[in-house]
């Protein structure tokens, strides 16, 4: 089996080649996201064509997905005009293979159930932490996809309720505003304009400011993953995003998160993912090449 995966995201297309579940040939290019969904599509295009005598080819992509149809239910302005662009009738049209689309985040839980830190799970979650906080939710080593293909939204669950305001703006009070990578660095910020990124911050966690803010972010990640873990009693939780493969932040949740679980929840595993950012290029081909 030939398998071409694509992996689609705000910053990079990623691309490779699946023959027989290894994967080879990676590529990556810019996403030009503000050019639209039309020119992502011909830039997906192009990966395709790159590649020769292909059996299927396997989608993640940014954005609400249905999967069993294969478009873009939804995306935000971030990627403009890509709502609705239907990704599986024309690439089977012009490619005359079968296609598979998946949401990003979900194809990366997909990447992680079949080839990473999940291996060994049958139900887990899977959350990244980056610009904001994905997630999803593996049911037998399925994507539960909730009604409208949007479950696992793990993002807008809200930790701070007396923020939440009724407004158009859902992510007041929530998860990802307290716990992203985004909310480390602006709090970060406000000590030091150069702390602009994860990792700057965490070469100066010996400052005691630094630390301070490090830990208060960590409360915030233990306060969203104490909840999930309350709701979904799962064996397993997976931490993906750039961030959450520096041990000591993996190391700071599990030191916090068990103390504040109920006692019957305290045998829920916290694992990083091994994948890195190839796991949405496994998951994508992952109904392929299983």
């Amino acid at each position: 089996m030939r398998a071409v995966a694509i992996d689609i995201g705000g910053t990079s297309i990623k691309a490779g080649l699946f023959i027989d579940n290894k994967l080879c040939k990676k590529k990556e290019i810019d996403t030009e996201a503000l050019k639209g969904g039309e020119h992502i599509f011909n830039k997906v295009c192009e990966l395709i064509n790159s590649y020769n005598n292909f059996d299927c080819i396997g989608i993640s992509s940014a954005g609400q997905i249905n999967s069993d149809e294969g478009y873009v239910i939804f995306a935000n302005e971030n990627i403009p005009n890509y709502t609705g662009l239907q990704y599986k009738t024309r690439l089977e049209d012009l490619y005359k293979v079968a296609v598979s689309v998946e949401n990003d985040v979900n194809a990366a839980a997909l990447g992680e159930a079949h080839f990473g830190a999940a291996t060994s799970e049958q139900d887990f979650l899977c959350l990244t932490y980056g610009t904001g906080i994905g997630g999803a939710i593996v049911i037998n080593h399925n994507i539960f996809h909730g009604l409208n293909y949007s479950a696992g939204e793990f993002g807008a669950l809200i930790t701070h309720g007396n923020d939440h305001k009724a407004t158009w703006n859902y992510f007041e009070g929530a998860y990802e505003k307290y716990a992203s990578t985004t909310a480390l660095v602006n709090s970060a910020l406000l000590l030091n304009a150069e702390y602009d990124n994860g990792k700057i911050i965490l070469e100066n966690i010996n400052k005691q400011e630094v630390l301070d803010v490090f830990n208060n972010w960590i409360d915030e990640i233990v306060i969203g993953l104490v909840s999930l873990t309350h709701l979904f009693n799962p064996s397993c939780i997976i931490l993906g995003g750039g961030i959450m493969a520096n041990k000591l932040v993996i190391e700071s949740i599990n030191d916090k998160i068990y103390e504040r679980l109920m006692p019957n929840y305290r045998n829920v595993v916290i694992k990083t993912a091994k994948l890195g950012n190839d796991a949405g290029l496994y998951g994508a081909v992952s109904p392929f090449i299983l």
